[in-house]
């Protein structure tokens, strides 16, 4: 079966948005996964939010013009990912949290995305992890509910520092929340030591899946290095069923090695690969 191919925005830090989404496209994909990464990436929610209407209309255009789809908008509300948890134990910073989910719904709305991923909180020391994972299923459930309103899906990415970081507790998050889905990427759980048997079970459960190379102890790695059987990865993907996209994602930061791999050539080669192997 062939899938949509989608690239990141935010694997290409170092260039303008609009020169960023000009390569995406000569590179030969149809969608992009936007990233609201506040302080991070070329679109900030604090920014794109003062004129949500005015943000996502420009957006849009941007995209048309390069025939492009927003495949999904990944919402992160802070460079960290502690302060502004979706299952902060202040209700003040939850509110502050939500009211931003709602108008990333908006924004997801007006560019014609039909996705929206979020993070799934972490574990907050000193309290009870049942009380934080408590959090994040009532909040998780409100969202899928907003998200339904808008005819948007809700995936979460189970990542490495997350409330979640390994398959078996993403699992029991995503089947706690009625309607939730992942944002699925398997090297949160390569880079920890986990075979790719470890993960197989959660792609039922995908409605948006990232790829990049990774192997023991890196987030991150090129496409020779990579220690994820991705053509096994397509195989279960038929299985199952799966209609979502699947997004390229190197990322260029420097955090957990993020930095040191040509994002351009590793980019192509994942292309490539997917290309020849859906054929």
């Amino acid at each position: 079966m062939k899938y949509k191919l989608a690239c990141a925005d935010f694997t290409f830090p170092l260039m303008t948005h609009v020169q960023s989404l000009r390569l995406i496209s000569s590179l030969g994909f149809k969608g992009v996964d936007i990233g609201l990464f506040e302080g991070r990436s070329h679109l900030w929610p604090s920014k794109e939010f003062k004129s949500v209407g005015r943000s996502a209309k420009k957006l849009r255009k941007r995209l048309d013009d390069l025939g492009l789809k927003a495949a999904d908008i990944f919402l992160q509300t802070d460079p960290d990912f502690v302060p502004y948890a979706i299952n902060h134990p202040l209700p003040k910073r939850r509110a502050k949290v939500r009211e931003l989910f709602i108008k990333t719904l908006e924004y997801a709305s007006a560019t014609g995305s039909q996705h929206v991923t979020v993070l799934p909180g972490v574990k907050f020391p000193r309290k009870k992890a049942s009380d934080s994972f408590s959090r994040a299923v009532d909040e998780l459930a409100w969202r899928v509910e907003a998200a339904h309103s808008h005819k948007i899906v809700l995936g979460i990415e189970a990542h490495v520092g997350s409330l979640v970081p390994r398959p078996k507790s993403a699992e029991r998050l995503v089947r706690s929340v009625p309607g939730l889905t992942l944002t699925l990427d398997y090297t949160h759980f390569t880079r920890a030591g986990l075979p790719d048997a470890a993960t197989e079970p959660l792609i039922p459960f995908a409605s948006h899946f990232h790829v990049r190379g990774a192997r023991r102890g890196r987030l991150q790695e090129t496409f020779d290095r990579n220690k994820i059987d991705y053509r096994r990865v397509l195989k279960l993907m038929d299985r199952t069923n799966y209609r979502g996209w699947i997004g390229i994602e190197y990322v260029w930061i420097d955090w957990e090695h993020c930095n040191e791999c040509d994002n351009v050539s590793e980019t192509i080669r994942f292309r490539d690969f997917f290309q020849s192997t859906m054929k």
